[in-house]
């Protein structure tokens, strides 16, 4: 499913990103639909699919992997609790991706890891991430035991 790298993926060019696009990435992670549709229409369009992708729309989950950006959809999945994802990124030279998606899953030495190695940014998008993944989490639990009931 992840067999594809291109040259020049998410991790090459996340050194480009000014703190500007990262800081706005964080911020459409975090539900600001605005930054959202603009980092889509501003050459971003790989972030903005991730922000669907992580809030559960296929579409964007296939259009990551149709894009080529196999590390972003196995980021998604590593923070979803998917081994196998974290795996795949640590194979594949994507370690940094591989922390932050355990971050996402609840993992604080992940955190404290990409602290001490002074990647900041990246731990904050890593808690962006968590909240998001522990907010549909915890409104699937609470539907499910509503409708128990």
């Amino acid at each position: 499913m992840f067999s594809r790298v291109r040259k020049g993926t998410y991790l090459n060019r996340v050194k480009e990103y000014s703190p500007k696009i990262i800081i706005a990435w964080a911020e459409a992670i975090s539900g600001n639909k605005k930054l959202g549709d603009w980092l889509k229409s501003n050459g971003y369009a790989e972030l903005s699919a991730f922000v669907a992708a992580i809030n559960l729309e296929d579409s964007a989950r296939d259009w990551l992997l149709k894009e080529g950006f196999p590390e972003l959809m196995a980021l998604v999945r590593g923070a979803e609790g998917d081994e196998k994802a974290c795996k795949w990124l640590r194979d594949n030279d994507f370690c940094k991706l591989a922390l932050i998606a355990e971050g996402a899953d609840n993992e604080d030495e992940a955190i404290k890891q990409l602290l001490l190695d002074g990647h900041r940014e990246w731990a904050m998008i890593s808690l962006k991430i968590r909240a998001v993944k522990n907010d549909i989490q915890a409104e699937h639990d609470d539907w499910h035991s509503y409708s128990q009931r």
